[in-house]
């Protein structure tokens, strides 16, 4: 129940209801001094407790208030409003208290935005190493070590052998993030009715974007191979080049990237008549022999043994006719050295060849194409490859034009690969004269189309792998091929 209240309606009576009780109990020269002492009370008690009445009142005009206050509030978030209504129940400043929580908010989200991980657009826009700002790029595929070499999987020596592989390793999985970023750009758009031309510079477009391009550092490592049909390989279109994609066509893409000179050279082919998938498939898996064959000590002529096994055992129909698909036997896998796509060592895609080991901390391209045809290339006329000989030494030139195109290339592209296209995007003219200058000095090789016999059809399948003291790691390896 509820305390009575005085009110000053009630005060009078109850005044002289206590005097007549003194005067009866014998009190009266008492009795004026009641006066005093009974007002100092109830105004003791006017300022202790309020009545009912006006405290009803003061909590309908506070909560009005506190209404007319959340209402007034525009564009403030749900937490700000629940700071608020927490900071005037502990009796804090209520604009004080919001002020502080959204600073601390806004902290948290600056944080949180400075630390989130970038994403790639589509199409590609942002570079791999912006991608990537801890240099932490993604591994290749990891495989054990056949037989008498798995021991080294979990060797404490091996594993700080591999650490000390580390930078090696870092450049070139950059370079294999940029390559599958390409290829996988290039896939959702190459289509019949494309020009070469067309096809290889938007290509190469996004693989400098990707690899960020600068100077000899890091950028294309070789002219991006279209090669088409009974043309295996080394085709890129020169200036001028009106040749389109056409549906029957068997075109094989082969493109190169490095950072610091880790190239990674890895290939696919395009089609779009699914008569050929058996020819593609061949390649395919006799690629993936070679890659599982592969491994430190392993023969590099039973490795191609391997190769020419499963690829041979593929057939592929067309236009009623079966033919089995063979190994293009001149032409064959290669060791890769910083600067230096072919750096000795060949691996051969069919029984034979030298018995010659692989070794720990060698990079390699497992490369296989396969024929409707001979099964042999020839040089094609109308070259587009040329690059600079590795071991060249000093060769007196006495061309003025062949020494400022040999500066160009010198200072554009090293001893990596380069075509026509380049040197014209690199502002060289009326420079043919002074290339085959250079190729009569041998200075500069020149690498011609690689054809089989016309009318038959080729295809390639290629990844880069690594020999690491652990492991092998096939490093372009991506979620396609």
């Amino acid at each position: 129940m509820s305390a009575a209240v005085i009110t000053p309606a009630n005060e009078e009576p109850v005044r002289n209801e206590l005097a007549e009780l003194q005067l009866d109990n014998g009190d009266a020269d008492k009795a004026p001094q009641l006066d005093a002492p009974v007002a100092k009370k109830n105004k003791k008690k006017k300022k202790k407790k309020k009545p009912a009445g006006e405290q009803q009142e003061e909590g309908i005009s506070e909560a009005a208030n506190n209404n007319n206050q959340e209402e007034g509030v525009n564009g403030a978030t749900e937490e700000a409003n629940g700071a608020e209504e927490e900071g005037a129940e502990d009796g804090a400043n209520p604009d004080a208290a919001p002020a502080k929580k959204k600073k601390k908010k806004k902290k948290k989200n600056a944080n949180a935005n400075a630390n989130a991980k970038p994403v790639q657009t589509d199409p590609p826009t942002i570079a791999i190493g912006d991608l990537f700002p801890d240099g932490e790029f993604p591994e290749g595929e990891i495989c054990m070590y056949n037989d008498d070499n798995l021991w080294r999987y979990s060797s404490q020596e091996m594993k700080m052998k591999d650490y000390a592989f580390e930078e090696a390793l870092r450049d070139a999985r950059q370079a294999a993030e940029a390559h599958r970023t390409v290829r996988k750009y290039v896939q959702s758009w190459i289509k019949p009715g494309l020009t070469m031309t067309e096809i290889c510079e938007k290509l190469e477009d996004c693989s400098r974007r990707m690899i960020k391009e600068n100077g000899l550092e890091a950028g294309l490592a070789f002219p991006t191979g279209c090669s088409i049909n009974h043309c295996a390989a080394h085709y890129t279109p020169n200036p001028g080049d009106k040749i389109v994609l056409q549906y029957d066509d068997v075109c094989k893409i082969d493109f190169g990237t490095h950072i610091n000179g880790r190239i990674i050279d890895c290939a696919w082919t395009v089609h779009f008549n699914p008569k050929f998938d058996p020819l593609v498939n061949a390649a395919k898996a006799a690629t993936n022999m070679g890659i599982k064959c592969a491994g430190i000590d392993a023969r590099l002529n039973e490795i191609g043994e391997a190769i020419q096994e499963v690829m041979e055992s593929y057939e592929v129909e067309l236009d009623g006719k079966n033919y089995q698909v063979k190994c293009i036997r001149n032409l064959n896998g290669h060791s890769i050295e910083p600067y230096k796509i072919h750096a000795g060592k060949t691996v051969p895609i069919i029984k034979g060849g030298e018995a010659i080991k692989m070794e720990e901390g060698e990079f390699y391209a497992i490369e296989t194409f396969g024929s409707t045809g001979k099964g042999l290339v020839h040089d094609d006329v109308d070259c587009s490859h040329y690059m600079k000989n590795f071991d060249i030494g000093h060769v007196p030139i006495r061309i003025n034009r062949a020494k400022g195109l040999l500066n160009t290339i010198n200072r554009q592209f090293g001893t990596l690969a380069f075509c026509k296209r380049w040197l014209e995007r690199a502002g060289e003219t009326k420079y043919l004269l002074a290339l085959k200058h250079l190729c009569d000095l041998g200075i500069v090789n020149d690498y011609p189309p690689l054809v089989d016999q016309k009318g038959c059809y080729t295809a390639q399948m290629e990844h880069t792998i690594v020999l690491r003291p652990t492991c092998k790691e096939v490093i372009s390896r991506g979620d396609d091929y």
